[in-house]
């Protein structure tokens, strides 16, 4: 039970700390290039090109914490990832009443509809690695 705790708060930690890092080295590289399209970082949350960036290493990155969380775990990867997802959903809606002006509500939606199937399929791809060993 412990195990399967520190596995999902462990999983959300790789989620947040590699989706900030990311997010902190990107945003201003896209402000810096694309200037004219991008002129401030308000641009950057409307920009479709921009969001699509965000979607996908965003995906990655919950992915990447289901992939620990079932790692952690051990046993049944795949669930204890879809319980990391349950718990990110779960923050994304606090996240989404708190900080609504943060990103357009699309943004919302979307990380809403993916966030567990995304972390499922990282715990998946743990448990397929742990069939093969």
């Amino acid at each position: 039970m412990i195990r399967s705790a520190l596995a999902v708060v462990a999983g959300i930690a790789v989620l947040t700390a590699t989706s900030f890092a990311i997010e902190a080295v990107a945003n201003p590289v896209m402000l810096k290039i694309f200037h004219d399209a991008l002129p401030n970082e308000a641009a950057l949350r409307q920009n479709a090109l921009a969001r699509l960036f965000l979607f996908f290493y965003t995906s990655l990155c919950v992915a990447g914490g289901g992939y620990v969380t079932a790692w952690l775990a051990r046993r049944w990867p795949a669930g204890h990832a879809a319980m990391m997802g349950a718990v990110q959903l779960a923050l994304t809606v606090w996240a989404m009443f708190s900080l609504r002006e943060q990103a357009p509500l699309l943004n919302w939606m979307v990380s809403l509809v993916l966030v567990v199937p995304v972390a499922w399929c990282g715990g998946l791809l743990r448990a397929r690695r742990m069939v093969q060993e």
